[in-house]
C-alpha cells in the first residue's frame, strides 16, 4: 500500500442530465455544470493529486438495505439516482481499500432529506446517498462506527431518521434555525433515540452566520466530540447553501470557510447536497472543498464580489451557550434515560407526521422500537400515505433489524414478518435483516413475496 501522503483525491462529477424536478427548478443540472468548467478552466483536474472517477450503479438491495421504498425501490428511483449513490459508494470502496486518501462525489440528485421509508420525493431527495453507502460499508467492510456531518443549510432529516437509533453512527448537523426554513426541524433537543441518545446532535443557527461561528462549533463542539467517538470513517454531507449568495438560505458563509472547515475535519469522504447559488458560490466552494481535501493551497479562491461579514455579539453569544449545552449532552450520552411516556410495554413508540413538499401528500407513520438488554432492538414501522379525501395506498409495515442483533430479537422479528403477511390490514410487509444481509419483501393482494441478498 502507497503511504498516504502519495495518494490522491478521487472525484466522480455526474450532473443527472436525465433527471429533474422541473426546467426551472433551483435543483438542476447546471449546479455541477459551471462548477466543472471552473474546475477544468483553472487546471484542477491535471493536478496529480487528483484522480476523477466514472460512476456505477448502486444496486437496488443497497437501497432496500438502508432504506424501505414502498411499495419496491424500482418504484421510487431512476437510473440517476442509483448513480448518484453509487458514486459515493465507489469511492468509499475506494478509500476504505487504500487506494485513495479521500474523495468528494459531485453528484445530484441530492439524498440527505430522503428519510428510512421513502413514498416519493421531499426536499428534492428520493434515496439517501450517504446512507446508503454508509450501510454498504458496514456490510462489505466490517466497519464499525461512522461519523456524518451535515453542512447544508437545511437540516439532514432524513439522515438523522435513519439513524436516529443506532449507536454506532454519530449525526451531528448544523443548518439554518429551521423556524426559518425547510424542513422545520433540526432543534438542539432532538438528540436521537434511547439507545442512541446524543448520537444525534443538531446546531440550528440563527440567520446571517458567518464563517466565524461555523468555524467555532467545529472546533469547540464537532471536533472535540469526533476526538471522543473515534469513527472509523467520516462522510461530510457536503452542503453549500450557508453561502452568502444562496437563494434559499439566509447565511454568510464564504468559499473560505468552506475550505478551511474542510482541512480541518478532514472527512474521508464528501458527498454533494444542497446548495442553489450556480454561478456565484459553487464553482468557488467546490473548488475550495477540492483543493483542501487534496492538501493544496486554497489562499487564493475568492468569490468575485466577496464582502467582509461581521456577526452580532448577541449572535455569537448564542452559538457558544448552544455549543456548551449540546457538549454537557455529550458526556451524558451513556447515562440517558428513554421518556417513560413513550414507552409501551415491550416497545419504545413515537408517532410521526411526514410531509413530502415535493409530491404534495403526508405519511402517518407509528415507529415502534423493541426494548431489549442485550442489544439496541429491532424497529417496526406502521406507515401509511394520506393523500387527502380519504385517499390512501393502504397501509405497509417495515421491521429493521440492525447489524448488532441479538439471536432473540432476530428470531422475533423474523416471526412478526411473518405473522404480518396473515393480516388483511397490510398491502406490504418488509423485513430487512441487516445481519444477514437480506431483504425480503411481500404484497398482500397478489400473494407474491420477493427476496434480495447481498
Amino acid at each position: 500500500m502507497r503511504n498516504s501522503s502519495d495518494k490522491k483525491t478521487g472525484l466522480i462529477f455526474f450532473p443527472a442530465f436525465d433527471w429533474a424536478i422541473s426546467p426551472t427548478h433551483p435543483e438542476r443540472e447546471e449546479r455541477l455544470l459551471y462548477t466543472r468548467d471552473q474546475i477544468f478552466e483553472e487546471g484542477i483536474m491535471d493536478l496529480p493529486q487528483i484522480s476523477e472517477y466514472v460512476s456505477v450503479l448502486a444496486k437496488t438491495h443497497d437501497i432496500a438495505m438502508t432504506q424501505f421504498c414502498v411499495p419496491r425501490v424500482e418504484d421510487r428511483v431512476t437510473e440517476a439516482h442509483l448513480i448518484a449513490a453509487g458514486a459515493a459508494i465507489l469511492l468509499a470502496d475506494e478509500i476504505v481499500s487504500g487506494r485513495l486518501k479521500n474523495g468528494f462525489a459531485l453528484v445530484r440528485p441530492p439524498g440527505h432529506h430522503a428519510m428510512r421509508v421513502v413514498h416519493g420525493n421531499r426536499g428534492f431527495c428520493n434515496i439517501n446517498n450517504e446512507a446508503i453507502m454508509v450501510d454498504y460499508l458496514r456490510r462489505r467492510h466490517g466497519i464499525k462506527r461512522v461519523a456524518i456531518i451535515d453542512t447544508d443549510v437545511h437540516h439532514g432529516d432524513g439522515t438523522q431518521d435513519i439513524f436516529w437509533h443506532d449507536p454506532d453512527v454519530l449525526f451531528i448537523s448544523f443548518h439554518q434555525d429551521g423556524r426559518t426554513i425547510f424542513p422545520g426541524t433540526g432543534f438542539a433537543d432532538e438528540l436521537g433515540g434511547p439507545t442512541a441518545y446524543a448520537r444525534t446532535l443538531n446546531i440550528p443557527l440563527p440567520l446571517g452566520t458567518t464563517d466565524e461561528s461555523m468555524l467555532y462549533i467545529l472546533d469547540n463542539l464537532i471536533l472535540p466530540i469526533l476526538s471522543d467517538f473515534k469513527p472509523d470513517f467520516i462522510v461530510n454531507s457536503a452542503g453549500q447553501d450557508n453561502h452568502y449568495t444562496d437563494p434559499l438560505g439566509s447565511m454568510k458563509v464564504t468559499a473560505q470557510g468552506y475550505a478551511r472547515l474542510t482541512e480541518k475535519l478532514r472527512p474521508d469522504l464528501a458527498v454533494l447536497e444542497g446548495g442553489y447559488a450556480i454561478e456565484t458560490a459553487l464553482p468557488y466552494v467546490n473548488m475550495g472543498i477540492i483543493l483542501a481535501l487534496a492538501g493544496l493551497d486554497y489562499s487564493y479562491v475568492r468569490e468575485p464580489d466577496l464582502q467582509t461579514f461581521r456577526e452580532s455579539s448577541d449572535l455569537t453569544g448564542y452559538i457558544h451557550r448552544m455549543v456548551n449545552s449540546l457538549l454537557q449532552q455529550w458526556e451524558k450520552r451513556d447515562q440517558a434515560l428513554p421518556n417513560p411516556k413513550l414507552i409501551k410495554g415491550n416497545y419504545y413508540e413515537r408517532v410521526k407526521r411526514i410531509f413530502y413538499d415535493t409530491d404534495g401528500f403526508i405519511e402517518e407513520q407509528v415507529e415502534k422500537l423493541r426494548i431489549c438488554d442485550n442489544c439496541p432492538g429491532y424497529l417496526a414501522i406502521d406507515t401509511e400515505v394520506n393523500h387527502g379525501y380519504g385517499l390512501s395506498d393502504g397501509k405497509a409495515l417495515c421491521i429493521s433489524v440492525p447489524f448488532t442483533a441479538c439471536s432473540s430479537c432476530r428470531k422475533e422479528a423474523a416471526s412478526f414478518y411473518e405473522e404480518a403477511k396473515k393480516r388483511k390490514n397490510y398491502r406490504q410487509v418488509y423485513l430487512q435483516d441487516k445481519p444477514s444481509d437480506v431483504f425480503l419483501g411481500y404484497n398482500s393482494v397478489n400473494g407474491q413475496e420477493w427476496r434480495s441478498e447481498g
